[in-house]
């Protein structure tokens, strides 16, 4: 039976490697992990092609195997690697890390969810932490905290541009009427909305004079709608990114850890000393 200590320095030796990104093993793992992650994404897209999934249908299934037991394998290092497992798990990147290795378990009760293993791309997020792009972490970080921030605002108009859409189709359904192919309200408030996006099936279309006038009004108010929301959620993001504090993407030179704020002086991890 090993000893606290040996076991916690395997631990810790594991930890080194999986989460070490200033560590040659940890960035060999790192890279490894991100070949993995788009092998594994390119054979879900390739077996969605029947010609080619007839033709290597085994190879397919293996090498998604193999990928889903590696990274089943890395999940549960991952998990003993650290001092709060509870934390991780149900971190961001911890679920994403458990969706990516369920799917193809389930395809075996379920068809075709393996290709929910698509849900793999999330992990590539991790390059911004593996190429030390630190800078762009911030401004991702901005960007969900000004759609946070805009949530309600966002909501609100979402909701007044259904209460539109119910009522302008409801119109153009007295319109037009069944013969002209707008057959019940909710069949209209799907146009509305079809037309009010500006995306335009054209599986259903206006035919008297009024209707397309009616239309005409409707695509020139998508226009608007569309600008709305981008403007929400650009005023957030600016006042945002100007309560944001100046980052950097240097490490700390004692134990490698990220120094992610420019003015900071000691070390968040070791509390050496940093140089300016």
């Amino acid at each position: 039976m090993k000893s606290p200590k040996k076991l916690s320095s395997w631990r810790a030796k594991i930890h080194e490697i999986i989460y070490g990104t200033h560590t040659p093993a940890g960035k060999l793992f790192d890279i490894i992990l991100l070949f993995a992650i788009i092998y594994s994404i390119v054979i879900v897209m390739l077996e969605s092609v029947k010609s080619l999934d007839n033709k290597y249908h085994d190879f397919f299934n293996i090498s998604e195997w193999v990928i889903t037991i590696l990274f089943t394998i890395e999940y549960i290092l991952r998990i003993i690697s650290v001092s709060k497992p509870r934390k991780y798990i149900f971190s961001f990147y911890g679920i994403v890390d458990l969706l990516s290795t369920l799917p193809k378990y389930i395809s075996y009760f379920i068809v075709d969810t393996h290709f929910l293993s698509v849900f793999r791309a999330l992990r590539l997020l991790r390059v911004f932490r593996i190429l030390k792009l630190i800078r762009f972490v911030g401004e991702s970080n901005n960007l969900v905290r000004a759609l946070k921030n805009s949530r309600s605002k966002i909501f609100i108009f979402i909701f007044f541009i259904f209460i539109i859409s119910i009522i302008l189709g409801t119109v153009m359904y007295l319109i037009e009427g069944p013969e002209n192919g707008f057959k019940s309200i909710p069949q209209s408030i799907y146009w509305c909305i079809v037309t009010l996006t500006t995306v335009g099936f054209g599986d259903i279309t206006p035919q008297t004079t009024l209707g397309q006038i009616l239309a005409t009004f409707i695509m020139i108010i998508g226009y608007g709608i569309i600008a709305v929301p981008t403007g929400i959620v650009s005023a957030e993001y600016t006042a945002s990114k100007e309560k944001t504090p100046n980052l950097t993407n240097s490490a700390c030179e004692n134990c490698g850890a990220d120094i992610i704020l420019s003015d900071a002086e000691y070390c968040r991890k070791c509390g050496h000393k940093l140089h300016k």
